[in-house]
């Protein structure tokens, strides 16, 4: 909206099309190193914030019932405060000292698989509904409250394997193994195996959802180059027309409100009868029981406990998280007119973004961190690559996790609007894990065999052993529900088996796809990103000093890391 009317000064030394050493050539009004005027920056940082909260709010409609938590239960919105919240510390820190790119850090769908995984144990599914229902206020929140810290302690253990990885710069030498055909899986499987949950959603009213998902194709596809014309006052010509890309922007968003007034409509008309998942006002007492102003603190719901099964099942997550996050930071770095993502960069992302989900499993947020998608394709509309908007964006969310009735409001809308939110989302999860097959020969019988194997029998395998929840029996217990974790959660599976395969099985570097791929992503030490000077990387403070300390130099995540040639 606001770039449309967005004026450069001509003397601005930092205007857009002047490149740095290093910097690309882009057609961005602000890169990666400019500083939109703080108003400005106020109304990108807001919208990247609405780009986000889609995405968040989506994880607790999942994650709580599996916690065996009341759809009434105010502590769903806390759950979401606390998200966003903790989602505000650790974008800011991304931003300012991690990667150093505009990306959003937060809450993930790739954790709701291992998650959903160790749920599925026998010790942690839910009593029978009229267990429940004998259940007093205190019962019921101690039976969320236990899982919810068996979650929180595989999150932050299971997490420091990514905190090892990149501040010791393993990842970098680890890259070389992380070819396409491990992508695809991992990351597909996280879409697909969650079908049937959006199919439970979107079945309580289905002409709802297929409304939602039409509605959502219609702005964000069809409709997404139409502008649509607002006045503006402007001084001396008086009242102007000027045209915004309201469907582009805001696609989600305007699809929630329009469904959710449609339900609101229904519900005041008594269409849907009384307690149908459809109407507005289901789980009003949500709302009204949640308080005004609360601030997240860790272990808020109890110390977290950690089992070996649970942290192995995790693990799966860590690993999706991680392989995803390498994957976007290339794109990033292109579309905010940063020169290429060198190693120490990565090095020091991942290893933030592993210490912001240990952040996230102690604050009881139920889930961990990760790139959002969403927000780097926002870059790209809006044509703002400046870190500054994300780190205001960061500001806001922290706001925004400590007023309890806004986390609240988000738990009221329908179910069936969700349903048909998450038809489109895990969808377009799994699209970006198969889209990583435009760097493989697609024609090898070679290829399509690893394709289809770690893919379709991941799917098999995890389902049958979580209907079998006792079917593995070791003779130890903790082997049993190690084994029952990993084997039930898809994403593992399918990583594995991708990667196995693609490694052991012959093909040239040209039929894996590890010459395109390579052009994308450094496979290691030995990338050429590091030939290129820049300071687009580097940290707002201390530099001077890094660059005297020879030390620095040997240190994989420091700005001045000067990696070794072999």
């Amino acid at each position: 909206m606001m770039e449309l009317s967005v004026v450069i000064p001509e003397n601005n030394e930092n205007a857009v099309g002047e490149k740095k050493t290093g910097e690309r050539e882009t057609n961005l009004l602000y890169g990666i190193n400019e500083n939109p005027p703080w108003y400005l920056c106020i109304f990108l940082a807001f919208q990247h914030y609405l780009t986000m909260i889609g995405a968040i709010v989506s994880i607790p409609f999942i994650l709580t019932p599996a916690l065996c938590m009341s759809d009434e239960d105010p502590n769903r919105g806390v759950i979401i405060s606390t998200m966003i919240f903790v989602t505000g510390i650790v974008t800011f820190v991304q931003a300012t000292f991690g990667v150093r790119l505009p990306i959003v850090q937060g809450g993930t769908i790739s954790f709701l698989v291992p998650t959903l995984a160790i749920l599925s144990l026998e010790q942690w599914q839910c009593p029978a509904p009229e267990i429940l229902d004998a259940m007093n206020e205190g019962e019921r929140e101690e039976l969320w409250q236990i899982r919810m810290r068996e979650l929180s302690g595989a999150i932050a253990v299971s997490a420091l394997f990514q905190v090892v990885l990149g501040f010791t710069g393993l990842i970098s030498k680890i890259l070389r193994f992380v070819t396409p055909l491990t992508i695809v899986p991992t990351v597909s499987l996280v879409g697909l195996t969650l079908f049937e949950h959006a199919g439970a959603t979107a079945s309580k009213h289905w002409g709802i959802a297929v409304g939602t998902t039409a509605m959502l194709t219609l702005f964000s596809q069809i409709l997404v180059n139409v502008q649509v014309p607002y006045p503006a006052y402007r001084k001396g010509n008086g009242i102007e027309w000027k045209k915004f890309q309201l469907f582009r922007l805001f696609p989600v968003l305007l699809t929630i409100i329009l469904m959710w007034g449609l339900c609101g409509i229904l519900t005041a008309t008594n269409v849907f009868e009384e307690g149908h998942a459809a109407r507005t006002d289901v789980r009003l007492k949500v709302l009204t029981d949640a308080k005004w102003f609360y601030v997240p603190y860790p272990g808020q719901f109890g110390i977290p406990t950690v089992t070996v099964a649970s942290v192995l099942g995790m693990l799966s997550g860590v690993i999706a998280c991680t392989i995803e996050s390498i994957s976007y930071y290339p794109t990033v770095s292109k579309m905010a007119g940063a020169a290429p993502c060198p190693v120490h960069a990565i090095n020091r992302g991942i290893g933030i973004e592993g210490l912001g989900t240990v952040l996230a499993g102690l604050w009881g947020a139920g889930n961990g961190t990760n790139t959002f998608g969403e927000n780097v394709g926002a870059i790209g509309v809006t044509k703002v690559g400046s870190r500054r908007v994300i780190q205001w964006a960061a500001f806001i969310m922290l706001l925004q996790g400590v007023i309890g009735k806004f986390g609240a409001v988000f738990i009221m809308i329908p179910d069936p609007v969700v349903g048909g939110i998450f038809c489109v989302m895990f969808g377009m999860i799994c699209a970006f894990g198969l889209g990583t097959l435009q760097y493989v020969d697609l024609r090898s019988a070679r290829n399509l065999y690893i394709i289809g194997l770690s893919i379709f029998f991941p799917m098999v395998l995890c389902k049958w052993i979580q209907n079998n929840p006792n079917v593995i029996h070791t003779g130890d217990a903790t082997a049993d529900a190690v084994l029952s974790v990993l084997l039930g959660t898809s994403i593992l599976v399918g990583g594995f088996l991708g990667c196995f395969l693609d490694n052991i099985i012959p093909g040239t570097d040209e039929e894996r796809g590890l010459i395109a791929w390579a052009e994308e992503m450094p496979t290691g030490e030995d990338n050429g990103n590091e030939k290129i000077e820049t300071t687009d990387y580097d940290f707002p403070i201390g530099m001077g000093l890094m660059r005297k300390w020879k030390w620095t130099s040997y240190i994989p995540f420091m700005p001045t890391y000067k990696p070794k040639k072999f």
